[in-house]
């Protein structure tokens, strides 16, 4: 059995470190749109490339599940709709899906403004 796990949740909530643990424990590819935006160790976020850096996580995504290798995501997905093509995908290569949200509540390390997590808690869909 194959699987995609899907971890949701606001800046800050320990959605990498989950993910990262997974990914060691269980061997799991780890992936984010986070990653789009690190070059040579260096994150550089442009809001301009956010779609881009999105398309380029659901691409990574279907490159390892074609190969037959579990992955885990970790981003926002503050929307229930923005989890779809990754439920697209599981269905396709015949993936379990697995949803988790994180509610830690830990310093963001891209220093988003307070304003901005505020907007995302004020947009969150639960999924459960």
């Amino acid at each position: 059995m194959q699987y995609l796990y899907i971890i949701r949740g606001l800046p800050g909530s320990g959605k990498s470190t989950l993910a990262k643990i997974l990914a060691e424990k269980y061997n799991f590819n780890h992936l984010e749109a986070d990653m789009f935006f690190t070059q040579n160790g260096e994150y550089t976020f442009d809001r301009n490339k956010l779609k881009e850096a999105h398309k380029w996580c659901q691409e990574q995504v279907e490159e390892y599940l074609s190969m037959g290798h579990n992955v885990v995501v970790s981003n926002t997905f503050i929307k229930l709709r923005e989890i779809e093509p990754y439920n697209e995908l599981a269905k396709k290569y015949l993936a379990e899906i697995n949803i988790i949200e994180c509610n830690g509540q830990y310093q963001s390390i891209h220093n988003i403004p307070e304003e901005t997590i505020k907007k995302m808690r004020e947009n969150w869909q639960n999924a459960f």
